[in-house]
């Protein structure tokens, strides 16, 4: 499926050589500081160097005093607490920075609701757990925004509720204490906080209001980093200052949980946001689609040396199965999509087995995508209803797409890009068409061309200077080093290079291509590796001239570092 490369317009040139020459860069980098909108020198220094002191003060958020004041009231009459968090990585980590930090403050306890018997969020089965433990105050962590019902019942049964969530409200607010950046009524300076963030920011109003050191708190910055990555939040302002010291606390000083994870992903230090993303939150997130959130909480919480070895080789088998499930599901889903067709192109791509695993279906759904570029839904059955999770592609709202459909659905949630649902079995055909028909009538044929975005076209003679050894990485790759961490609002710079040739090419493992490439008017040669790339071989094979679209990379082995190029996107060069 051939993308459409996207090439940002450069900057003007005048306005880049007076910021190049203020800040003392060369032009590549000044464009790439002037494309995320840093157009000075104090722009630039907050950037690269982030304080924790700009910070914003926890009590702009809406609640948050209310919400010190219940937490100092449950720590002075010594009420028991219980944390409530998702099961995904965000709100195990929220449950595991919380905990971890005040465990020795106040009667604490933690519960993660079961994936299959409970679902997402708030559970009724949960609040009666914790009323069966006698618990007094209920801390919600990245979720219980849109739960009034539970909250309301809770409330009956005498439990007092604080919700630390960052997705956005209904049209009614629980009845509780609401932290919440995304409160229509909250003036907070910034809403992009992730769930565990939200925890974060009570946990530093209690610093602040008790007059206690942070340093304790930053030290636990390490499991907001990871939260910043896996919930694929923007790493712009106050969650750019959180993600760049967390990286910084989890390479200097990583706690045994990650060093564990990441032995048995086989990566070194120093690690990246990106290597977080692929390494620490896969595993985590194992942990709750097949086993229960709960062991991903007590791993990241025990400082039991043989405990942390014991729980994550644990959570890395449940990674195993899940990685295999993943790729029989996606073999399966892809199947019947190829079949179908051959009848009839579509619109979306909705595909059901009953013997699916339904932790899976949403990784699977963002697979299918990859292979055809469509809003996707991967449905299973779980409990007698039908279940599943949407995926969706650049400018259609699936969340949009399923409130189309609502009169077939038991109920949904989620947002632009990513839902889950339920339905009942009888409803099924009818929810397939339904969805089709609103794909159809939304959708256009530019749409359904996946599009790849370039920051700059370059030449591989920029990559290297003249006098540059290149047999170690470029002055370019290692300030490119200093924009990280990289995610949402801060992506890693793409770059495309014209008129390439391949002087050495690999496939590997029938799925990756590797090769090493030059241009013709530059002596510069530069390996790289495309990872499922292997419809490109024959391009890059062919000894004609291709472009190719790409990242600068560092390749380590045997304790040697090169630069490698991973390769995005190839096409002949016309």
């Amino acid at each position: 499926m051939q993308k459409k490369w996207y090439i940002k317009s450069p900057k003007d040139v005048s306005v880049v050589n007076d910021f190049r020459s203020s800040l003392k860069v060369d032009p590549i980098i000044a464009e790439l500081l002037l494309q995320r909108g840093i157009d000075s020198f104090e722009a630039a220094e907050n950037f690269f160097r982030p304080k924790l002191e700009q910070l914003h003060d926890p009590f702009l958020m809406a609640d948050m005093e209310r919400a010190v004041n219940r937490m100092q009231e449950a720590i002075e009459e010594n009420q028991k607490v219980m944390l409530f968090g998702d099961y995904d990585v965000d709100g195990t980590t929220a449950v595991a920075l919380m905990y971890s930090f005040l465990k020795d403050t106040m009667q604490l306890d933690f519960y993660i609701p079961d994936r299959y018997k409970e679902g997402y969020g708030l559970s009724k089965e949960g609040i009666e757990v914790a009323k069966k433990h006698n618990v007094d105050l209920i801390i919600s962590l990245d979720c219980g925004i849109k739960a009034v019902d539970k909250i309301a019942y809770a409330k009956t049964l005498g439990i007092d509720f604080i919700i630390c969530d960052h997705h956005t409200p209904g049209d009614t607010l629980p009845d509780a204490i609401v932290l919440d950046p995304k409160r229509k009524d909250c003036n907070y300076p910034y809403d992009e906080l992730s769930g565990c963030g939200v925890g974060f920011k009570l946990l530093q109003g209690m610093c602040e209001h008790n007059n206690w050191s942070t340093d304790r708190l930053f030290e636990h910055l390490d499991l907001l980093a990871v939260s910043i990555g896996a919930d694929i939040v923007p790493v712009t302002g106050e969650n750019r200052i959180l993600a760049y010291h967390g990286m910084k606390r989890l390479n200097e000083h990583p706690r045994n949980a990650f060093k564990e994870l990441l032995k048995l992903a086989k990566k070194q230090f120093p690690v990246s946001l990106t290597d977080v993303i692929f390494s620490i939150a896969p595993r985590i997130n194992a942990a709750g689609r097949l086993r229960s959130g709960r062991h991903a909480v007590e791993l990241m919480v025990s400082l039991q040396l043989d405990e942390i070895e014991q729980l994550a080789q644990a959570i890395n088998q449940d990674n195993i199965e899940r990685r295999e499930l993943d790729q029989q599901i996606t073999q399966e889903a892809l199947d019947i999509i190829t079949n179908r067709w051959k009848e009839k192109e579509s619109y979306s791509s909705v595909v059901f087995s009953p013997t699916w695993h339904k932790g899976v279906v949403g990784i699977v759904a963002s697979r299918l995508i990859e292979k055809y570029y469509r809003p996707t839904i991967v449905l299973t059955e779980s409990q007698g209803r039908i279940t599943g999770s949407a995926r969706s592609i650049r400018d259609f709202n699936v969340y949009d797409a399923l409130n189309s459909c609502a009169q077939f659905l038991e109920q949904f949630g989620g947002h632009k890009y990513a839902a889950g649902m339920t339905l009942k079995r009888e409803n099924l055909d009818a929810f397939i068409e339904a969805f089709e028909s609103y794909a159809k009538e939304n959708i256009t044929p530019e749409m359904l061309v996946e599009e790849q975005e370039v920051d700059l076209s370059l030449g591989f003679n920029q990559i290297y200077g003249k006098e540059e050894n290149r047999m170690k990485i470029p002055r370019l790759k290692r300030i490119l080093n200093q924009f990280e961490p990289h995610g949402p609002g801060n992506m890693k710079p793409v770059f495309m290079s014209k008129n390439v040739f391949s002087t050495d090419m690999r496939l590997l493992k029938d799925a990756h291509i590797k090769l090493s490439m030059t241009q013709p008017e530059h002596d510069v040669v530069i390996d790289g590796i495309g990872f499922n790339q292997a419809e490109s071989a024959n391009i890059v094979a062919a000894g004609v001239p291709f472009d190719v679209v790409y990242t600068l990379e560092t390749n380590r082995w045997m304790n040697r570092e090169t630069l490698q190029l991973n390769i995005k996107d190839v096409r002949e060069t016309i």
